[in-house]
């Protein structure tokens, strides 16, 4: 295991909030609106937004970026996701480094800039024509995706 850069914010445990949920949830929810609503982080000079739609009281891109599955609706918070909200903006403004790995990748009509720290946590922002959009980030645990996102990043460099 490597050791964590000084730029990159200690994990939020959940612990430290002796298990309330709510708690945890309102304190990672505050970062999160500190680094996207109140101020917003730049990519290759462009500001970052996230999706601003209201889901259960707090914008869908926050949401997003702390729980997992397949239909907003459902989809439960993951506990790794939350310990790094703040990893996200810290991420995106440390993209030049070498412990980044960053390529382009297409989705359809859309261009996506994927960020992945460490082959451990990945961020993915969406272009649009005069910003970028946050999509998600999240941690990749599961061999089969780190070896997806390999080989994605291979092709990248070899175009």
């Amino acid at each position: 295991m490597t050791t964590t850069p000084d730029w990159l914010p200690e994990l939020i445990l959940l612990e430290e909030y002796r298990g309330d949920w709510k708690r945890y949830e309102d304190f990672t929810y505050s970062m999160f609106y500190r680094d996207f609503i109140e101020s917003k982080p730049f990519f290759q000079g462009l500001p970052v937004y996230i999706k601003r739609t209201i889901f259960k009281g707090k914008e869908f891109g926050f949401w997003h970026c702390m729980q997992e599955g397949p239909a907003e609706e459902s989809r439960i918070p993951d506990l790794r996701r939350c310990e790094r909200v703040g990893w996200i903006r810290a991420i995106i403004e440390h993209a030049d480094l070498p412990i980044i790995k960053k390529w382009v990748n297409q989705r359809g009509r859309n261009t996506r800039v994927l960020l992945w720290f460490n082959e451990e946590y990945l961020v993915v922002l969406e272009k649009r024509s005069s910003h970028w959009l946050l999509c998600t980030a999240y941690c990749t645990t599961w061999e089969r995706t780190k070896a997806r996102l390999r080989r994605q990043h291979e092709q990248y460099l070899k175009s």
